[in-house]
């Protein structure tokens, strides 16, 4: 539960930000349905929410479309790995989940714990066969975040709706060891008016470091939450820093 709702993505669900909508989707658990953030049903409990980056998704894992936010109706649907290999590699950050489809790399997850990040990979692929592999690819991503390694040297899946697609590509475009705050990402993706879902798109991306939300800060320059812990948002733009200079 506390994970849930330490989620920027609970926020948004509890304020019904429609800035939000088409950026994820929830499932309640005791209803057996999914709904958009800005859904106007009750509030469920944390404990019974689970995340998803569409509707196929959501419908994937067993939930039905609710029938006052029809959340069906917004968004592309989109390609789903059936097996996706992954593997282990611990770094200066902690564990560093790796996982692969045919057609790249679809997540890089940080943390403490083996099984949770493989609980947390299942959840966001929930069709797919996950499958050990060797650790060469965790190393690539290791070196990237001791701050060495090409930032495009790795082919990438971006599996997310086309909102969080852009925002992400847009994320790729930031120097390293330079920052843009949200309203600046919002702008340059010609949506000034979506600063929120913007900020949601960097706390669904499912590839930290390849996709360096980390660069994304408020607009005074203060670091805002991360998904993978503020600190070490805070070392990988130190270390950014440092190799720029």
């Amino acid at each position: 539960m506390q994970q849930t709702i330490a989620d920027p993505r609970w926020a948004a669900i509890v304020e019904r930000d429609t800035a939000a909508d088409g950026t994820f989707y929830y499932s309640v658990q005791t209803t057996g349905v999914y709904c958009r953030p800005s859904c106007p049903a009750r509030l469920a409990r944390p404990e019974h929410v689970d995340f998803y980056p569409t509707p196929a998704d959501a419908e994937r894992a067993g939930f039905r479309p609710c029938k006052r936010c029809k959340p069906d109706q917004m968004g592309a649907r989109r390609r789903v790995p059936a097996e996706i290999r992954f593997t282990f590699k611990p770094s200066s950050l902690g564990l560093i989940l790796v996982a692969q489809s045919a057609l790249g790399v679809c997540a890089v997850l940080l943390g403490d714990d083996h099984d949770m990040l493989v609980r947390d990979l299942q959840q966001r692929f929930p069709t797919a066969t996950l499958v050990p592999a060797d650790s060469s690819l965790a190393s690539l991503v290791a070196a990237r975040i001791e701050g060495s390694g090409r930032e495009d040297e790795l082919p990438l899946d971006m599996q997310g709706t086309a909102f969080q697609r852009t925002v992400w590509r847009a994320l790729r475009e930031i120097p390293r060891g330079t920052t843009q705050s949200y309203s600046d990402i919002a702008r340059r993706i010609g949506r000034p008016n979506a600063v929120r879902a913007v900020a949601h798109a960097c706390a669904s991306n499912p590839l930290a470091v390849l996709v360096p939300c980390h660069r994304a800060v408020r607009r005074d320059g203060a670091l805002a939450g991360y998904r993978w812990g503020i600190e070490r948002k805070r070392a990988l733009l130190e270390r950014e820093l440092r190799a720029r200079s």
